[in-house]
């Protein structure tokens, strides 16, 4: 079965950060753009071969000055999930957040490996 990379299994809203992905020989890499964030804001699952990356965000701000009050608030969120290739090793997926980007690595299961090459020699 394909992975479905493209689009992920859900569009919850229309502010969906960009995604990159990358299979390497022994992996996948996926990297989203989500800066401005901590790492606390992010909830990470896998479940049935669907990782669901979500995010909420909300930031709220009072200012009293000269008579005036104004409240501003934030709220930020999305939810996005994309079914896995059967060759990647759930157990194995590690996620790091770092200057603005949300990155993946989904290490691929043994039996998916690429295997060495190997000479066979002619019998009698």
């Amino acid at each position: 079965m394909m992975p479905d990379w493209f689009g992920g299994v859900d569009r919850y809203n229309q502010n969906l950060p960009a995604v990159n992905i990358r299979e390497g020989e022994t992996d996948f890499t996926l990297e989203l753009a989500i800066p401005g964030q901590k790492k606390e804001d992010f909830n990470i699952e896998v479940d049935d071969n669907v990782l669901t990356i979500s995010m909420e965000h909300k930031e709220e701000k009072q200012e009293d000055e000269k008579g005036y009050t104004r409240r501003e608030f934030w709220y930020s969120n999305f939810k996005r999930a994309f079914t896995l290739p059967e060759s990647v090793n759930e157990e194995a997926i590690e996620a790091n957040y770092e200057d603005g980007i949300l990155r993946f690595t989904l290490p691929k299961k043994e039996e998916a490996l690429p295997k060495p090459k190997r000479l066979i020699e002619i019998g009698k």
